[in-house]
């Protein structure tokens, strides 16, 4: 682990060297340059949208939670018209672009529904939307991977299917899908940058803005690639501790 963090280290030190060295006639740094008024406003003006793009990826994440769990059940029935039922939603959902259905949501659900959305839960219905159809599908395996001879030993002791899965399946399941949901919730920050273009002011969104008032995107780019750098590495060393703690890792 040690080793992770110094590779870590060294690598976002490798990232901010061209900020830290400075400027030639090419460069233009000063933008974001910390020891600099300018700089320190133009920082804080990115990192503003911090805020924005991890309350917009959690809500997302865990509204597609629930509903890919929903979605999930009945793939494991033995009705088959629940099973198409699944089917469909997941085939569906996952031919559409995300940022068609971004697009379609903010645009046109308001028009088609009589409703009045705003760019935040915009974004937050359309990834969740999106991602739910990929929950369903890693609900199901996990709950599948979970040996039958439990749900039949919980029939013996009188448990019905919900408390069957309730107190027996899903405790089992959720800790071998706890890495998954982990992946899951990285590619949500990462794809959240996509609600920037309907007007949401995350982090994407300001470092646009910015682009346009300081005509420098090298600069500005590279700051923003090394604040999803930063949250994704954080993110990411969260979710392998959670995995230790629930024991989800098959290392132990």
């Amino acid at each position: 682990m040690k080793i992770k963090i110094r590779d870590c280290r060294n690598t976002l030190l490798l990232l901010m060297l061209p900020l830290l060295t400075g400027c030639g006639n090419q460069w233009g740094w000063y933008v974001v340059n910390p020891s600099t008024e300018q700089g320190r406003g133009n920082l804080k003006f990115l990192i503003g949208g911090l805020g924005n793009t991890i309350l917009l990826s959690v809500c997302a994440l865990l509204i597609s939670v629930v509903l890919g769990l929903l979605v999930a059940l009945p793939g494991l029935s033995e009705n088959r018209w629940l099973r198409w039922f699944n089917r469909v939603y997941v085939e569906l959902v996952r031919a559409v672009p995300l940022l068609v259905l971004l697009l379609w949501v903010y645009y046109g659900l308001p028009i088609a529904a009589g409703i009045s959305i705003n760019v935040f839960w915009a974004g937050v219905i359309a990834l969740a939307l999106s991602d739910s159809a990929f929950e369903a599908e890693i609900f199901r395996a996990g709950i599948q991977s979970i040996a039958k001879g439990q749900t039949e030993a919980a029939r013996t002791i009188g448990l019905n299917y919900r408390d069957t899965m309730r107190f027996v399946i899903l405790p089992q399941a959720i800790r071998r899908i706890l890495p998954p949901l982990g992946n899951q919730l990285v590619y949500m920050l990462k794809i959240s940058s996509l609600v920037s273009i309907i007007g949401m002011q995350e982090l994407t969104r300001r470092a646009n803005e910015l682009v346009v008032t300081e005509y420098r995107p090298l600069e500005i780019y590279t700051i923003l690639v090394i604040e999803y750098l930063i949250l994704i590495l954080i993110v990411s060393q969260g979710v392998r501790w959670l995995e230790r703690k629930m024991g989800s890792d098959e290392r132990g």
